[in-house]
């Protein structure tokens, strides 16, 4: 399972100039120049004073005297729940805030500007208040009038929270649509998925991440998942390795030991060497109580290359009167791991192009393999992009130009 970090929340009132020395910032001149009446006026700077000693539950209660002045006019209103706005912030009354906000956004006194900082601290006190069915309907409100790729993730943030997977679902779909999904979305769709057993799409959206974001655990979940999906052939195995190997994945004794028998078992004693010799360099082989059974692994490595170096002739010239093109690609794979590029790929694309292959795909991957591994990038995309198949192969192809194209980080 992906793990994924959610955007972090952290809406400043004091940004929207709601501070205990500056209650009153951003006030139109209109209102300023209001007279307000003593039983006003004494009341709010009492409040303001307060606040500047961080008594905010004690600005409350002095508010409350405010309240109970008859026959306020709205700008009185307006001034008394721009006070209460930021003490009652600042003391966590987040549903008495929640009211003052409200109160504000409807006046009719704020600004265009104000009025778009207040609807998203309105956001942030329903989210800090806990009550996200609010906050959520405030964000929709806001993204109707203008697109704010912040609020989007925080409405993101809180369909996730509420385990809300239709709504998380469809806003997912829609970024995806639109090509803007980022890394903590594109894992919280990995893990819906999960959640759904929706195999297949899990697999499509850890590719998503992979390629766009190259990181270990991607790849590693990438590579272990695409072989437990529907038609998966086990003969694909050893290509799994490969990208691993490639992505610098492989750790595990366990690992090099079966890549590199999988390898000898496909006859391709050269690049069995070089997996071994990779394992003994990262201190996986070569030590503990297994050491011996690692050497005498290096040791069989080394005598089937021999054996195919003397029989080379003979078999390339066996393979071509049986007409036997899949040994053919197989055996000009191994050339080219054995160093010999130029006469291994001739080998690989005549044997492709003259047909008869048992597993065609699987014959064109090898080919766009081998190419990577001679550092011929374009060609190896250029072969690799004709790769089908239903039983993975495909999907390893495009790994394959996914791996070249933005190597593992």
């Amino acid at each position: 399972m992906i793990k994924f970090r959610l955007a972090h929340l952290s809406i400043a009132l004091a940004a929207l100039g709601f501070t205990a020395a500056t209650p009153m910032i951003g006030l139109s001149s209109a209102v300023a120049a209001e007279a307000l009446r003593p039983e006003i006026g004494k009341p709010l700077q009492q409040a303001q004073t307060q606040m500047k000693q961080g008594n905010h539950k004690g600005a409350l209660a002095t508010l409350r005297d405010a309240d109970k002045v008859g026959n306020k006019t709205a700008n009185e209103s307006y001034l008394i729940e721009r006070v209460r706005a930021s003490a009652a912030s600042s003391a966590g009354d987040y549903a008495t805030a929640a009211k003052s906000f409200e109160a504000l956004l409807a006046s009719g006194k704020l600004s265009a500007a104000e009025r778009s900082n207040f609807a998203e601290g309105l956001v942030g006190i329903y989210m800090r208040a806990g009550d996200l069915n609010k906050a959520n309907e405030t964000i929709q409100r806001l993204l109707k009038d203008k697109d704010d790729p912040k609020l989007r993730a925080y409405l993101l943030q809180n369909y996730y929270k509420q385990g809300n997977v239709a709504a998380l679902e469809q806003e997912l779909r829609n970024a995806e649509k639109s090509g803007r999904m980022t890394e903590d979305q594109l894992g919280m769709l990995a893990n819906i998925q999960l959640k759904k057993n929706d195999k297949v799409g899990y697999v499509n959206t850890i590719e998503k991440l992979a390629t766009s974001y190259p990181k270990a655990q991607y790849w590693t979940d990438l590579l272990n998942r695409v072989q437990g999906k529907p038609g998966f052939s086990s003969r694909l195995r050893v290509d799994v390795y490969r990208l691993q190997l490639a992505n610098g994945l492989l750790k595990k004794p366990s690992e090099f030991m079966e890549m590199a028998q999988l390898v000898l078992q496909a006859k391709a004693p050269a690049e069995a060497l070089k997996i071994i010799d990779r394992g003994y360099k990262a201190g996986a082989l070569g030590t503990g109580t297994d050491a011996p059974r690692h050497q005498r692994l290096k040791d069989l490595a080394e005598k089937n290359l021999a054996e195919q170096n003397k029989n080379f002739a003979a078999l390339e010239a066996e393979y071509t009167a049986a007409k036997d093109n899949d040994q053919l690609v197989g055996l000009g794979y191994a050339l080219v791991q054995a160093g010999q590029a130029d006469k291994g790929l001739k080998m690989m694309e005549a044997a492709i192009k003259a047909g008869g292959l048992k597993y065609a795909d699987e014959a064109k991957l090898r080919l766009g393999e081998a190419y990577a591994v001679a550092g011929k990038k374009q060609q190896a995309i250029s072969t690799l992009k004709t790769v089908g198949g239903k039983e993975g192969t495909a999907d390893l192809a495009r790994y394959w130009i996914m791996a070249i194209n933005k190597p593992l980080a």
